[in-house]
């Protein structure tokens, strides 16, 4: 019983010492408790969080039409990102935010108040929880994703939205019908209730998910790109979800390969009946457009 004893002390004296790391990040965001406790914090945060990841994509896209250098690392080279469809993204990302998400914020606000607790979580804990939430995710997307393009129905009333283009930018990562930004917004916000997390984890998970969406849908091929850091191909990215807005019968999970490889749904190259595709689709634009001059 005294090992026992020893050995619990040990592990309560490593983790108050990993609580330690986190301690002043999460003393400080308390400093801020009035705001966090908000029922106007979420719809924020989440907006606030999305709209400044994409900031540098679409700084990128702008640079694109000028600089080589960054038109070598876009997926699609052939498209270009108009100042139409930014504004078509942003609008519906807001409406969807203030008109669907505000009110449920508020509702779940009202029911559930938010509980701050004075210690910061340990690390080790943090970083697990944020990789379990983000698996989890992984699988209830590829789920739902892979449900609403075998339902010919489903896809026509609720996810062809996503799909008017075919070319990725990081702004048509929330370009979607009520229906599934509820959906993807609920799976993200079950998780870490489901895991019991803190509520810097949660806020943690938050900002990692949005990021790696924005990341999934600009369609660039970074050097530092997430799936490039992620050993053994385990990770698709920007590459990856790319070919799904080309192709829409592969590569249904938003993150991570094997739910695709069990179900046979991996597509990992361009090939060149995607090229087709894309040349087809600027070819069909171009011709679209020299009509509209005409007229």
């Amino acid at each position: 019983e005294p090992a026992v004893e020893c050995g619990s002390g040990s592990v309560g004296v490593w983790e108050g010492g990993m609580a330690m790391l986190l301690q002043p990040l999460w003393t400080f965001v308390l400093g801020h408790a009035p705001l966090l406790r908000s029922p106007f914090f979420p719809v924020l945060f989440s907006l606030c969080v999305y709209l400044s990841f994409c900031l540098p994509f679409l700084l990128l896209d702008a640079l694109s039409t000028r600089w080589a250098w960054v038109l070598r690392y876009k997926l699609q080279p052939q498209s270009s990102v108009s100042w139409s469809s930014v504004r078509r993204c942003l609008a519906l990302t807001l409406y969807n935010h203030l008109v669907f998400i505000f009110p449920l914020t508020v509702l779940h606000w009202y029911l559930r108040p938010v509980h701050l607790t004075e210690e910061a979580p340990p690390l080790p804990r943090l970083l697990a929880q944020v990789l379990v939430c983000l698996l989890l995710f992984d699988f209830q997307s590829f789920a739902w994703h892979l449900l609403h393009h075998r339902v010919p129905w489903l896809y026509r009333t609720f996810h062809k939205v996503h799909h008017t283009y075919t070319s990725t930018s990081a702004l048509t990562a929330e370009y979607s019908g009520t229906w599934e930004t509820l959906s993807l917004g609920l799976f993200a916000a079950a998780n870490p209730l489901l895991l019991g997390c803190h509520p810097l984890t949660e806020l943690a998970f938050f900002v990692v998910n949005i990021w790696l969406s924005v990341e999934d849908h600009c369609g660039y091929d970074l050097p530092w790109a997430t799936h490039r850091l992620v050993p053994l191909g385990l990770y698709g990215g920007a590459r990856h979800h790319d070919l799904h807005h080309l192709k829409s019968k592969c590569n249904f999970a938003p993150y991570f390969t094997h739910w695709d490889r069990l179900a046979g749904t991996l597509i990992c190259e361009h090939s060149a009946g995607i090229k087709f595709i894309v040349n087809n689709h600027n070819y069909s634009a171009r011709r679209l457009q020299r009509r509209r001059h005409v007229v």
